[in-house]
């Protein structure tokens, strides 16, 4: 099952997708809210609201599918091949930062690049677990059960900001820098494995399997819930493979009239125009 946020004339819904059409689930504005009810997958499973033809949603129709998460929780160094292009271990631990949710953006909405940090803005194709349950001190053997699907996210940086300190937080969350969606995959209906990939106008830059993960979802969900407990419409990307532009030699960075696209295999792609501040 896809479920997804629709914007509409004056306000949002949450809505479940199929291949022909988006039905509103009725009294629920977004998937985030929907997800704080805990008989959440069986009242989207019965949604018999309004109906939109896919045909007529427009790209800017899409809201990012959680818009307002209590928490964003990004990994960093967590695919093999990317750890190796950066020069560094494959750790022993998750590196661990936040996004807030002022930094996400619709999937298909477009990337201003800030006239003040828009010189060195790299992609980072992501896959996202978005958390169905309030989760605490849970062991990876049992996390699936609080996972309530999967999802895209870029985690577009600003590497100037980002290497000004060793802290990474300063050039990772970046208002209206993220976009994320289009939909919530299910859990029952995604498995790792498949191929994220990020192309920028059609050139492909990373390209790697799911399973190439350091971390996987239900590890990080044990070692985070060991700090803190995740809410139901939590996000955690878990981080992204080789290839991004930073690592280039030379270096290369998004510039204006690019389109930049990820695309994970099992869920669908998100594509943002890339726009002068």
């Amino acid at each position: 099952m896809k479920l997804a946020t629709l914007r509409l004339a004056g306000r949002t819904a949450a809505v479940v997708v199929t291949d022909d059409s988006a039905t509103e689930i009725a009294g629920y504005t977004d998937v985030g809210q929907l997800l704080n009810n805990a008989d959440w997958f069986a009242i989207a499973k019965a949604a018999n609201g309004a109906k939109h033809a896919i045909a007529d949603i427009k790209d800017t129709d899409w809201a990012p599918v959680v818009p307002d998460p209590r928490k964003i929780v990004c990994v960093g160094l967590n695919y093999a091949n990317h750890i190796r292009e950066m020069g560094r271990e494959l750790p022993e631990f998750p590196t661990l930062f936040a996004k807030y949710p002022e930094a996400l953006i619709g999937p298909f909405d477009p990337i201003v690049l800030p006239k003040h940090a828009g010189e060195k803005v790299d992609w980072e194709g992501e896959l996202a677990v978005i958390i169905g349950k309030h989760a605490t001190h849970v062991t990876a053997a049992d996390a699936e059960q609080y996972i309530a699907g999967y999802s895209i996210m870029n985690d577009v940086t600003m590497r100037d900001f980002q290497y000004r300190t060793m802290e990474w937080l300063q050039g990772k969350t970046f208002e209206n820098s993220a976009p994320f969606g289009p939909y919530l995959v299910t859990s029952d209906s995604f498995k790792l494995g498949g191929m994220l990939k990020t192309e920028v106008d059609g050139n492909v830059m990373q390209q790697t399997l799911t399973n190439d993960l350091v971390f996987t979802p239900a590890a990080l969900i044990e070692y985070i819930t060991a700090i803190f407990p995740l809410n139901p419409g939590d996000v955690i990307i878990t981080g992204t493979p080789g290839g991004v532009g930073h690592a280039r030699k030379p270096e290369v960075y998004l510039q204006p009239g690019q389109v930049m696209t990820t695309t994970i295999e099992g869920i669908g792609s998100i594509s943002s125009p890339i726009v002068a501040g």
